[in-house]
């Protein structure tokens, strides 16, 4: 504890530098020169509890709190900043600066704490107290040294030996093709004639096609360099687009900046070679193009163990397509497979025992999730004659479960409806997704492959030839052990009298003289019989789920109390209303009326506009004016405010309403109408019951229509009946 804490109050203000007292029984202070006596100033002063007698000061160095002087805080004084207490205002936020004052503070705290009880300590053993006031500043020092030695050990909560740092890893500048065959002189020069380029072609969606190879080569037959501009999807991958115009153009990319390259035609230029999809190169390599000295180069993988292992995937199943937009691998080109195979054939598909083929819904998220991560296998760009890419799908569901197509950009007239379904009338997979980006399919759980597929083929044959070795062996044995005397009849009833007995006791009910016509009546009065219950039946059901439907909305309602129109509101005359109608029509914020309509967050959005406008117009896509003018005045009811008009927009209704001259917002909302979830809940019974009663009258309806067409069979077979009775007599 510091000595200036045993001082008196008076002396805290100031620096303490007395002379030393030899004995504290008879104080007599040193005279100095120069000192003279104050007559106003009393000499002695208020001393701790502990002390014996009072001490005795000099006139100068007892501070008068007549005359308080605000001075400014120097460099010089700061010992005086130990008094600071711990709950005093720390400057500099939330740093590392503030963390270090406060744990300063901690650490004043603790020791003054810690003298103090010493202090006490020494006082119940009535030990002397001595003080030396000529050591006071220099004891002060030292216990700051002390301090800042302690505090300089200390370490703070972030400072420890072992802490791991992760840094960010800046991308490593991988080296061009350009700067490894080219000079740095002509490389700067070139770069420094492209940064001043500003003509360009434009690469659309569809890639770098032969469009935009002719372009270029036009370019080049002037200047040695061509710039080309990128459109979506290659510019989201610009390095996928440098390897691009590299492998088709043969050129140099020499600079690049955003979604720009310049390309450099070279020192050998002798046009470009059109690139053959005629060869394709399975293994580890992509394909074979064109080089500067007219010969042929292999493009060989060169990537992670992903990368190499998509492409051991996809080896044998086509030529790759090179406009890939995304990192490699690169898929195969489905439209150069071929679009009929004679050969092809659906895959086999056996059902497992006591298994389910049909995908649960946790099933089919799961493959989803799976099918994200996998790389795309095939990129397809028309709609119609698919075997080629049906049976490359079928040789990849071998290897892998799911089959991940792309759909290309910049193509027209493509529908990603209409190749879906075709894929999966040839495959019989089941498809999992089908966006205007993918169609992924999977193979199914009755899936087979060709080995399985002809294994088991085998093992049926196999079965079917043992049968019918057990039945020839049977039937041989018969023949073996049969009496001559045995009746046919007891063997076989086939061309017996037993036969036709059989047959004319199930034709009973049909005389020997009914012709075809009346045969025809017969089956179809029977056929509409049978229509008539199977739709009675389905009538049935539908009025059990319109009673089912209309308990959960009768429960909905009874929830819900509307508030009863307010006799006593506000009129507005007609000036104003058309002034608050105009008003209205200009305003940019609006509050919509979904499916859910009126219910208490509605009312909470119609005070809260009211907060900062007089005036809200609320949008609603009710087509029927009825049901509009009721949404009005149930607004205008629980919200309290005053209806101004209602006014046809281009889309749906707009409805104006005023909160009124002494509007006051409410500082609790009452809870009568419905919940956003209740709400939502009563708009899909209303929708139900509403279907349910369509196709209720329409089940009804054609129930009517067969009974009238059965009315006439019976009137018809009435009157043929009459016919014969009168023709017979």
């Amino acid at each position: 504890m510091s000595a200036t804490m045993l001082l008196a109050p008076t002396m805290l203000s100031k620096a303490v530098n007395l002379p030393k007292i030899s004995n504290l029984q008879n104080p007599t202070p040193e005279i100095h020169d120069g000192y003279k006596p104050n007559p106003t100033t009393n000499s002695a002063t208020k001393s701790a509890p502990w002390m014996n007698t009072p001490l005795v000061l000099e006139p100068n160095q007892v501070v008068d709190f007549s005359k308080p002087k605000n001075r400014k805080k120097s460099p010089d004084n700061n010992h005086q900043n130990d008094g600071k207490t711990f709950i005093q205002k720390v400057s500099g936020g939330r740093g590392k600066h503030a963390m270090k004052k406060i744990l300063h503070s901690i650490d004043n705290l603790e020791q003054e704490s810690q003298d103090l009880q010493d202090t006490q300590k020494n006082m119940k053993q009535h030990i002397e107290f001595n003080l030396s006031f000529d050591t006071l500043g220099e004891d002060d020092d030292d216990d700051d040294d002390g301090r800042n030695k302690k505090w300089v050990r200390r370490k703070l909560p972030w400072e420890r030996e072992e802490r791991m740092v992760f840094r960010r890893m800046k991308r490593e500048k991988t080296v061009t093709a350009a700067e490894l065959s080219l000079d740095q002189g002509l490389l700067e020069r070139l770069r420094s004639e492209a940064k001043k380029m500003r003509n360009w072609v434009k690469i659309k969606k569809a890639g770098v096609n032969e469009g935009v190879l002719d372009q270029i080569r036009l370019i080049w037959n002037t200047n040695e360099l061509a710039m080309v501009k990128f459109d979506m999807p290659l510019c989201r991958n610009m390095d996928r687009a440098c390897e691009i115009v590299e492998i088709k153009t043969g050129g140099l990319v020499i600079w690049s900046k955003k979604d720009t390259l310049v390309v450099y035609r070279g020192c050998n230029y002798r046009g470009m070679r059109p690139i053959s999809h005629d060869k394709h190169v399975t293994g580890t390599l992509y394909q074979t193009v064109g080089g500067h000295d007219d010969k042929e180069e292999i493009m060989p993988v060169q990537g992670s163990l992903y990368e190499r292992e998509a492409d051991r995937l996809l080896d044998g199943l086509g030529p790759r397509f090179i406009d890939w937009w995304m990192p490699k691998p690169l898929p195969v080109d489905a439209d150069l497979l071929p679009e009929v195979d004679p050969g092809y054939k659906p895959p086999s598909r056996l059902y497992p025992l006591r298994g389910r083929s049909k995908l649960t819904d946790i099933e089919l998220t799961h493959l989803r999730k799976l099918a994200y991560h996998l790389p795309t296998h095939f990129v397809l760009g028309r709609n119609r004659n698919l075997q080629g890419l049906a049976a490359a799908i079928l040789k990849l569901w071998e290897k892998c479960h799911i089959a991940k197509i792309a759909i290309k950009w910049g193509i027209p007239n493509t529908s990603n409806e209409q190749m879906a379904s075709e894929l999966k009338l040839l495959t019989g997979g089941v498809l999992l997704l089908r966006n205007k980006f993918y169609i992924i399919l999977y193979r199914g759980k009755d899936f087979l492959p060709r080995d399985v597929a002809n294994l088991v083929s085998n093992r049926q044959t196999e079965i079917t030839s043992f049968q019918l070795q057990e039945e020839t062996a049977r039937a041989n044995t018969i023949e073996t052990f049969d009496y001559l005397d045995q009746p046919l009849s007891e063997s076989s009833t086939v061309g017996t009298l037993k036969e036709f007995q059989i047959i004319q006791s199930e034709h009973e009910g049909f005389k020997a003289g009914t012709n075809e016509t009346e045969l025809q009546v017969e089956v179809e009065k029977l056929r509409l019989e049978k229509e008539i219950r199977i739709l009675e039946h389905k009538y049935i059901i539908l009025k059990r789920k319109i009673n089912k439907a209309s308990k959960e909305l009768a429960k909905l309602n009874s929830a819900w109390e509307p508030a009863e129109p307010n006799e006593d509101r506000e009129i507005i005359t007609s000036e104003e209303r058309e002034c608050l109608r105009k008003m209205g029509l200009k305003m940019d914020s609006t509050l919509v009326l979904g499916r859910r309509g009126v219910f208490d967050g509605v009312i909470e959005g119609l005070h809260q506009h009211w907060k900062h406008r007089e005036i809200v117009k609320v949008i609603t896509m009710q087509r029927v004016f009825s049901r509009i003018l009721y949404t009005a005045q149930c607004l205008e009811a629980e919200s309290g405010g005053v209806l101004v008009s209602i006014e046809k927009m281009k889309l749906g209704y707009a409805i104006i309403i005023y909160r009124g001259k002494n509007y006051k917002r409410p500082l609790k909302f009452s809870r009568n109408l419905l919940s956003k979830r209740e709400a939502l809940q009563k708009s899909l019974e209303m929708q139900r019951i509403g279907s349910l009663k369509f196709f209720a009258n329409m089940r009804q309806q054609a129930i009517y229509e067969l009974k009238r067409k059965l009315s006439v069979q019976d009137a018809l077979e009435y009157i043929d009946m009459d016919e014969k009775k009168r023709l017979t007599s």
